[in-house]
């Protein structure tokens, strides 16, 4: 063994440890994990480094009561209540208020503490006057309503020189050598808003004025929404008396008076539901189900109509879907007043139909719902298809569309600038 090896041994770096990163254990979660506490981004400043807090402001505000001042108590308290009052002012330490409160000492410090035991006409709601009203009061003349306004102001700069005595802010100007005089008094603008409040309106039997909190109000009721005048009102209930039987509930007053037409005529026209089913409305607040009805109105001499109402009651909607059905009537055009001008087509969602007309005896040949609104109308020849879907509803309304889609001869004779002899020929082969 060479003397040299353990010479060698001890230059030679020791052999590198197996050192591997620790990597910290945590649970599967998107969210990533704070180590450490997270620090506000500003420091926090304390009150007391403001200068907010002043450990000797509570010393001068909470004083404790003197002896003429214990004896003025007891003159408006029992010696229970007085032992009371002891006990609490005892509990309540001022150097509690110092650190636990700020009793503020700045520029904005009130110079009294509220304690909420009287109301302040400038922040609280003026109490309402209960008691007696004079029923012989009167407003004032312009002579009166003068001298009360200057008794009010005299008065309230008295509560205002009072005021001025007990303000700190006087005594320090008055330290620093201003000199004030005694009967000037400045009013400033709010000043003179609270003179206004305090000026009365009303005067009393004994020739007193009346404060201004207690002042009656008496307002009178409210005008009527419309003005009648004697003719119209009698009009009006002689209306409400003559009830025709045949119109008990009074669903046709409004579309007389609109439409000029009379009961009889109403009546006389033939109206009937078409179309009568229930239907949903899918809402967020769940879903609503309501009544939907397709009525048709005609007089059977060429005027046709159809109304559509939906509603809760079956009956109201029924009236709503006639009366409407009455309004929408328009004339049809008819040949020979029993049937129509050639073939039409109608079409309306995935309903399609045909229309023809047909010679004398021919009858109508068609479905239910085309048939009643033929007859509706007046026509008495008619012959229709209905090759794909037959929807009630759209049905109705495709042949509706379908009659009022003629073309009359008239029409046809003035858009070839041809004669109505030639058109007859030609398009109806000379048997119309």
């Amino acid at each position: 063994m060479s003397v040299s090896r353990p010479v060698r041994c001890l230059f030679s770096a020791p052999p590198a440890p197996n050192w591997r990163p620790q990597i910290r254990c945590q649970n599967f979660h998107s969210t990533p994990s704070h180590c450490e506490r997270r620090r506000p981004r500003y420091p926090s400043v304390k009150a007391s480094d403001m200068g907010l807090v002043d450990s000797k402001a509570p010393q001068k505000l909470f004083k404790p009561y003197t002896h003429e001042e214990q004896q003025a108590l007891l003159k408006k308290y029992t010696p229970a209540q007085m032992e009371a009052i002891r006990a609490g002012e005892r509990a309540v330490d001022p150097k509690d208020l110092a650190e636990r409160g700020v009793v503020r000492s700045d520029m904005g410090t009130l110079p009294y503490i509220e304690d909420f035991s009287r109301t302040r006409d400038l922040l609280d709601k003026p109490q309402k006057y209960n008691g007696p009203i004079d029923p012989n009061i009167r407003l004032m003349s312009p002579w009166e309503s003068s001298l009360s306004d200057s008794d009010v102001e005299e008065q309230y700069k008295a509560e205002k020189k009072i005021w001025d005595e007990i303000n700190p802010k006087k005594k320090e100007s008055e330290e620093d050598g201003a000199e004030v005089e005694e009967d000037d008094i400045s009013l400033e603008r709010l000043d003179h808003m609270k003179i206004e409040d305090r000026q009365p309106w009303f005067i009393g039997t004994d020739g007193k004025p009346i404060p201004r909190e207690q002042t009656p109000f008496a307002f009178a009721p409210g005008l009527p929404k419309r003005f009648a005048d004697e003719e119209e009102a009698a009009m009006e209930k002689d209306e409400e008396d003559d009830v025709d039987p045949r119109d008990p509930d009074g669903q046709y007053n409004k579309l007389i008076k609109s439409t000029g037409m009379t009961l009889d005529e109403i009546l006389d026209y033939k109206v009937k539901i078409l179309v009568k089913h229930r239907v949903v409305n899918q809402t967020r607040l769940g879903k609503i189900a309501s009544i939907y009805c397709l009525a048709i109105a005609g007089n059977g001499n060429g005027r046709l109509g159809i109304g559509e109402a939906k509603g809760q009651e079956i009956e109201e909607t029924q009236s709503n879907a006639r009366i409407a059905a009455i309004r929408a009537m328009q004339p049809i055009p008819r040949y020979e007043e029993r049937t129509i001008f050639g073939e039409v087509e109608g079409k309306v969602s995935a309903v399609e139909l045909k229309l023809m007309s047909r010679p004398p005896g021919f009858g109508l040949r068609c479905q239910h719902l085309i048939f009643e609104m033929a007859r509706a109308a007046g026509i008495h020849d008619l012959a229709a298809k209905v090759p794909r879907s037959r929807n009630k509803m759209n049905t109705v309304k495709a042949a509706y569309k379908a009659l009022l889609a003629q073309r009359i001869p008239d029409e046809i004779a003035r858009g070839r600038g041809k004669k109505l002899v030639d058109v007859r020929k030609v398009y109806y082969g000379g048997r119309v």
